[in-house]
């Protein structure tokens, strides 16, 4: 019986693997790292909270890239410390709350990259603005200020982005996309 027993705990090992490594691969949609979503899926499937230790025997990794992936991680909000009395090292577990990571990580990532897009057409039609005042070339003159047109419209779309954005981080997407019930699958 013990036999059958071992078989039934590989094949459950072998499961929770796979999907740690589908988690991983996942991961790198938000642009993390497969060994930091293969860090993410053990602390998530973990019942209880680990240390970098624990972390570094499971993956078999570095307590430096445990450290580095766990920083960054928690950067994200997808983990956090937690205490358990009598463990002196530091103990951490995953969010829980997948919905609550994703609005976290998407809204970083985005907002960062749509300022910066913003931010570079508003250069960018200056610079082309200074050339159209500058020059007596009619042909360019034309082509800059169609060229302008395109950069605002751009500019248009990252501002109803950064709203998106916002809907996302607040958590009000869920009043339009409502977070699907664990008791109601």
């Amino acid at each position: 019986m013990p036999e059958t027993n071992n078989k039934d705990w590989a094949k459950y090992e072998d499961t929770i693997e796979q999907f740690i490594q589908v988690i991983a691969k996942n991961m790198n949609l938000y642009g993390v790292t497969p060994s930091i979503g293969r860090l993410y899926g053990v602390l998530y499937f973990s019942q209880d909270p680990m240390t970098l230790d624990d972390m570094r025997e499971a993956l078999e990794m570095s307590k430096t890239s445990m450290s580095t992936g766990v920083r960054a991680l928690s950067d994200m909000k997808m983990v956090e410390p937690s205490f358990k009395k009598g463990v002196r090292k530091d103990l951490y577990k995953s969010e829980e709350d997948w919905y609550k990571s994703f609005t976290s990580l998407f809204g970083s990532r985005w907002r960062h990259h749509t300022e910066t897009n913003i931010e570079e057409a508003d250069e960018a039609i200056q610079e082309l603005q200074g050339i159209k005042d500058s020059t007596s070339d009619e042909q360019l003159k034309e082509k800059i200020t169609m060229d302008i047109d395109r950069l605002e419209y751009a500019q248009n779309y990252y501002r109803w982005l950064m709203k998106f954005i916002h809907v996302v981080e607040s958590g009000e997407i869920f009043q339009y996309v409502p977070k699907i019930d664990q008791n109601k699958k």
